[in-house]
This record gives C-alpha cells, sequence and structure tokens, in this order.
C-alpha cells in the first residue's frame, strides 16, 4: 500500500506550522519508518490544488495539519476525513481551499485514483500570527504529535 504523510500550514503563521514542525519531528523521531518505500513525505506550504497531485498514485493519506475546534491548544486530535469539516484551519482568504473541500474535490474528479482512506493529525492551534513561531502548547505537543503519526502509518501499513 502506497501512503502519503503531508505536512499542512504556512511556516511563518504561528501555529500554522504545527503541521510541517510534527511531520519533520516525526521523519527525525522515527527514521525507520519515514524511510520505508511504501511511503511519499511531503510538505504543503500552501494547500491548494496542487495538494491533488500528492494523493495521485497513493492507497492512503495521513495529513497533518493546525486545526480549531475550540479545543485546548497542543490538544491531537485523529480523526477520519468525514470529520475534517468539522475543523478550521487558520484565517481562511477567499481563494484558500480547506483540506476537505480539496478532497472531496478530488473525490468527485479522480474517483478510482484518489486514497481511499484519509486520516488527519490534527494539532489545535492557539494562534497564526504572521511572522511569530510556534505557541508554547503547541511546541509541548509536537512529540504527541510525532508519536500519533507514526501510530496512523504503522496502523495503515499494518506492520
Amino acid at each position: 500500500m502506497q501512503v502519503a504523510v503531508v505536512g499542512i500550514g504556512q511556516s511563518m503563521r504561528g501555529d500554522d506550522a504545527a503541521g510541517l514542525e510534527a511531520v519533520r519531528l516525526w521523519q527525525r523521531s522515527h527514521a525507520r519508518t519515514a524511510g520505508m518505500p511504501d511511503l511519499r513525505v511531503a510538505m504543503a506550504e500552501e494547500p491548494g490544488l496542487d495538494l491533488l497531485d500528492l494523493f495521485k498514485s497513493v492507497e492512503a493519506a495521513i495529513l497533518v495539519d493546525a486545526v480549531r475546534s475550540g479545543a485546548k491548544a497542543g490538544r491531537i486530535h485523529r480523526i477520519g476525513v468525514d470529520a475534517l469539516s468539522d475543523f478550521r484551519r487558520g484565517p481562511e482568504g477567499v481563494h484558500s481551499w480547506t483540506v476537505a473541500q480539496l478532497l472531496r474535490l478530488d473525490g468527485v474528479l479522480n474517483p478510482l485514483s484518489g486514497p481511499r482512506q484519509v486520516k488527519l493529525v490534527g494539532i489545535e492551534a492557539a494562534a497564526f500570527d504572521i511572522g511569530t513561531g510556534l505557541s508554547e502548547a503547541v511546541r509541548v505537543a509536537l512529540p504527541e504529535a510525532s508519536d500519533a503519526i507514526e501510530q496512523e502509518v504503522l496502523s495503515l501499513l499494518q506492520v
């Protein structure tokens, strides 16, 4: 099974970088798994329609992103694609697409070639201020997010 692990976020927008940083930590902490030939690891700083290209030729995807649900900052969410619309990323512009919208579009455009399984490892964010780093709550949660990525990968690959 081909699996994509995709860190999503903007590195210069506070906690929006949480998905990127969690995937980078996972790659360092779980290098053996991250280097498996059945995995494709990518970073998406601007998750627009090009995100759909990352889904080509994979049967499953693990998306790692900052989310806002009203929970305490730093909380790790592990959910399936059906619940994605319950979460918001950072502030959305008029031209931006949510990950849930992109996945629905991919299902319409590529019903037979997109990932059949999609999981989200969401890190509850506190702030999305431009030019700032991660909040302390999110920084402290990164090891737990890294471990959640590892568990999802191993589960999908049935290792």
